[in-house]
């Protein structure tokens, strides 16, 4: 009898391959899809002994500097939402193993006694299998498999998705550093001003009227800087919510300043291209897509057969005769044939074709708003940087000059360097709003803007895509 489960298991894995891989690493495909467009390495923690290598390198990163690719790096290691969201990859491969797995054959028993002699009981057994089942396992399988694409799709979109607002806040923590320090060093400036204005107040040389503009301006500096600190505030935590820290590791620093704009544009020409083939939602809807056809063109093979049913019966009469026999039952399909289930069917293909399409034309439009943004800002951000700015350091030098040959008083210096540093603050926000639409735009896009577009599908498995053009009615 031992010798015989062998046998059995062979047989079942040869004639069912798809019976013989049950531990399979359904994440590799994402990991090395979001390692190919991020440039950084994701880790489903389903072991303690994977999440504590993951706690030691993060801890790693955060006790250094933080830069922005380390930031990112430390998201997608320690994002619970995102290990949250791991966990659709394995309730899909459960389904996968689900669909693989043979129906359990089903045994009936039944125990009949007379009510006169011979007193002896009369036993009646059976054992069937589904016949419909085991057919049904190869289209069942791809089935699921579709559906675990889409899952592994679905998932590495939100891994990029992370990346771009991980991306956008930690250069918004920057630009908010570089901010405070600007109004910090205009507010030395207006509080210098004050102090002379008052003194000159004292002696009797300016009226009323300047000193109270001079000291509304220094308290209104004082107001932005609180503001300024509050809003500093509340984007580092918000920084902590994506990197999924807490306690003293949120006390980590910032490594460098906020980047300056890059001479060279990023290239703009097949931006729509790139995202139509790189974007991991779209892939995985035209998954599910695929899914729902092959779940339709399953309900349309087996539409005339609801059970099939071959097994052995046995009876043992009362005069200890044994019957043994094979058995069949299956489903007569004289009312229901299976309509509603194919009419369900082809709506779910309808609505999925739809919801492709509307996708592919949001994806478009969002790229095409996200791409003409950020060429404004960077336009602006270069204005800034190349005109306003070096024309107020010019007038800054210039005054001081005029100051120094005692052409024009300190006021007037004062308000020069005031609205030099009013140029460095807009360049600091134009120079934030551009990286700030630049990741945002690599999120819309599905990876790095100078990256060769690569299938999403591809990415993940090696399925053809399906495009329904019409919905057959048989």
């Amino acid at each position: 009898m031992n010798s015989i489960k062998p046998v059995a298991a062979i047989f079942l894995a040869a004639a069912f391959p798809w019976l013989a891989s049950a531990n399979e690493n359904v994440f590799a495909p994402v990991e090395k899809a979001v390692r190919g467009r991020t440039k950084s390495e994701v880790r489903w923690a389903q072991e303690m002994e994977t999440r504590e290598e993951s706690q030691a390198r993060v801890r790693a990163l955060l006790k250094r500097p933080l830069a922005i690719s380390g930031a990112v790096q430390v998201a997608l290691l320690n994002n619970p939402s995102l290990q949250a969201l791991f966990e659709e990859v394995g309730l899909s491969y459960a389904d996968v193993r689900e669909a693989r797995t043979l129906a359990n054959p089903e045994a009936d028993l039944a125990i009949k006694f007379p009510d006169r002699a011979p007193a002896s009981p009369k036993y009646e057994w059976g054992i069937a299998q589904s016949f419909l089942n085991l057919l049904m396992i190869p289209l069942r399988s791809r089935v699921a498999r579709d559906q675990l694409a889409a899952a592994q799709l679905r998932v590495a979109g939100e891994v990029v998705k992370l990346v771009s607002e991980t991306k956008a806040a930690f250069y918004t923590v920057q630009a908010d550093q570089a901010l405070l320090a600007r109004l910090q060093t205009m507010q030395d400036g207006n509080a210098a001003g004050l102090q002379l204005m008052q003194k000159l107040h004292e002696a009797g040389n300016v009226p009323d009227l300047s000193l109270m503009r001079e000291q509304a301006t220094y308290s209104q500096g004082r107001l932005d800087i609180a503001r300024a600190e509050a809003d500093g505030r509340e984007h580092r935590e918000k920084l902590n919510r994506l990197l999924g820290v807490w306690g003293r590791d949120t006390d980590w620093k910032l490594a460098g300043d906020l980047p300056p704009i890059p001479d060279a544009a990023p290239a703009m020409h097949g931006l729509e291209t790139l995202a139509m083939t790189n974007r991991f939602d779209l892939g995985a809807a035209r998954a599910q897509l695929e899914s729902t056809v092959h779940a339709l063109g399953l309900e349309k093979t087996f539409r005339f057969i609801g059970v099939l049913d071959f097994g052995i019966v046995g009876e043992t009469e009362p005069d200890k005769t044994n019957l043994l026999g094979p058995s069949l039952r299956l489903e007569l399909p004289i009312f229901n044939q299976g309509q509603a289930k194919i009419a369900r069917g082809e709506a779910q293909l309808r609505m999925a074709h739809r919801k492709f399409e509307q996708l592919a034309i949001q994806i478009r439009s969002e790229v095409r708003e996200q791409r003409d943004r950020l060429i404004s800002k960077r336009d602006m951000a270069r204005f800034y940087r190349d005109e306003i700015l070096p024309t107020r350091r010019r007038i800054t030098e210039e005054t001081l000059s005029q100051y120094n040959a005692m052409l024009v008083g300190a006021f007037e210096t004062f308000q020069a360097r005031k609205e030099d540093m009013e140029a460095e603050r807009g360049l600091i926000e134009a120079t934030r709003d551009y990286w700030i639409t630049r990741a945002e735009l690599e999120g819309s896009v599905g990876g790095d803007l100078d990256a060769a577009p690569r299938s999403s599908a591809s990415a993940i498995s090696q399925n053809k895509t399906v495009k329904p053009t019409t919905i057959s009615k048989k």
